[in-house]
């Protein structure tokens, strides 16, 4: 009994013993840290943490934007507008061609390198917020299920300055947004942002105004989408496609990511983010959507394809379709096409040819004064012009008045009665 007794003594003794070295103070070194640390890393039983790594990005992938703006039965506008029909016949093309349609923010992650996409891509765009939108684009959009842009002028929204019967509510863009419709802004006002001039309250704009004006038409379209819908707003597409230095300044100080413009041409990786070209849609023009989707790049019989410069970007005088003299001055604006050469711009004038046009540089504007008469009831011109080694051109008409049919054959300087 006794041996039992000491030995139990014996036991606890070792047992406290034990305990108490294990949980002796002792002092932490560099070098035992390093020892621990190094140990924790080689144990067998230690998780390795993986790095992160990002998915491989198709650099040479294209994509191309289409801009819509309103879908009735009977076009009246054809600018601006093309009929449901012919929408979605569009639309279905893109799916025989074997073009992904891709949201916007897919778009910017892969320009960021996030992710990658599809080597062909299309992206949807729809502007200034029509009800059309919401009845007519978007069901056949959902019922292909393609993604959707809204880019939306804020005051063109019902309850606006310029919200009427045929806008979309707040209403409707909070249930698209919920649907997963992306909604980017437009402006305020929907105006030329470049010129000091605010059309809707029809006051020439002071230096200092024309600054406050113009945080109002991009940062604040920003920040009322933001504020009325709960989202985050990363693009601004700029009216009329016209902007400059000054414009782009702005969209970046207002935090948008990528400016878009009215330009159509293939999106690539490296393609600047504050004037990224869209091919506008009209009615008239078909061409224009068959060109976009030709990723192949020659046509048949080995031509080089013309990409269509919107007449919007441009602002043509005399305007298409308008009535003009026998001896106008014939003049465009290049500022609004990112990436063109004016020196190899060319102007083309029905019964004359080419014409010896002159580029002003301070306004970025070419310009050509007619001075012998132009014969029959019409004129036509044709700008060329060269993006990189990608030929572009616009095409408008204008006729000629009835006074000046008249008076068409009278030399130059005859005096007027």
């Amino acid at each position: 009994m006794r041996d039992r007794f000491t030995i139990l003594l014996l036991c606890c003794g070792l047992f406290f013993g034990g305990c108490k070295k294990t949980n002796s103070p002792t002092k932490s070194t560099p070098e035992r840290k390093s020892k621990l640390v190094a140990g924790a890393v080689n144990s067998p039983t230690a998780t390795p943490i993986p790095s992160p790594t990002r998915p491989p990005v198709d650099k040479n992938a294209e994509v191309v934007v289409f801009g819509y703006h309103r879908f009735p039965q009977k076009v009246r506008r054809p600018d601006t507008e093309i009929t449901p029909q012919a929408f979605e016949a569009q639309m279905q093309k893109l799916k025989e061609k074997g073009i992904a349609v891709i949201g916007m923010q897919d778009f910017l992650a892969w320009k960021r390198g996030e992710k990658s996409i599809p080597p062909r891509c299309a992206i949807i765009t729809i502007d200034d917020g029509y009800k059309s939108g919401y009845e007519v684009a978007w069901p056949i959009l959902k019922k292909l299920g393609y993604p959707l842009t809204l880019f939306i002028y804020t005051e063109g929204i019902k309850g606006g300055k310029f919200g009427g019967g045929e806008a979309m509510s707040w209403e409707q863009l909070a249930e698209m947004r919920d649907a997963g419709v992306d909604i980017e802004a437009h402006s305020a006002t929907h105006q030329d942002l470049r010129k000091p001039y605010d059309k809707v309250q029809h006051k020439r704009l002071s230096p200092e105004e024309y600054d406050q004006w113009l945080k109002a038409e991009v940062a604040g379209s920003k920040a009322t989408l933001e504020h009325k819908l709960g989202i985050r707003v990363n693009c601004f597409a700029v009216p009329f496609g016209y902007y400059n230095e000054r414009v782009k300044q702005a969209a970046k100080d207002a935090g948008f990511e990528a400016v878009f413009t009215v330009y159509g041409q293939k999106l690539t990786y490296g393609s600047p983010n504050d004037s990224l070209g869209r091919y506008m849609i009209e009615a008239n023009k078909p061409k224009v959507f068959d060109d976009a989707i030709n990723f192949g790049g020659s046509t048949t019989g080995g031509s080089v394809p013309v990409q269509e410069i919107p007449l919007t970007s441009i602002n043509p005088q005399p305007a298409d379709g308008s009535t003009a003299s026998t001896r106008p001055l014939i003049k465009a604006s290049l500022g609004a096409i990112g990436g063109i050469d004016p020196q190899k711009v060319v102007l083309r004038v029905s019964g004359l040819g080419a014409v010896p046009a002159k580029y002003d540089p301070a306004t970025k504007t070419i310009s050509y004064q007619v001075t012998q008469p132009l014969h029959g009831t019409s004129c036509s011109v044709i700008l060329e012009a060269r993006m990189g080694e990608n030929k572009a051109e616009a095409r408008w008409s204008f006729t000629l008045s009835e006074k000046a049919l008249k008076a068409k054959d009278e030399p130059a300087g005859t005096p007027k009665k």
